[in-house]
C-alpha cells in the first residue's frame, strides 16, 4: 500500500510538492499558449503550409 506519511518533513515537503505542481502545470500552459501563438503567427505570414 502506498505511505504517504512524511512524518517530521511533512510541513515542508507537501508544499514542496504542492509548488513543484503548480510550476510544472504553468509551464505546461505557456507552452501551449505559446505554440498557439506561434502557430497563429505563421498562418498569418502564409507559412501553415510548411507545417506538417
Amino acid at each position: 500500500m502506498l505511505d504517504l506519511d512524511a512524518g517530521a518533513y511533512a510541513p515542508y515537503l507537501w508544499p514542496a510538492f504542492a509548488i513543484t505542481g503548480l510550476v510544472l502545470g504553468w509551464m505546461i500552459l505557456d507552452s501551449l499558449l505559446a505554440a498557439r501563438s506561434a502557430r497563429k503567427a505563421a498562418r498569418a505570414r502564409g507559412l501553415e503550409d510548411d507545417w506538417s
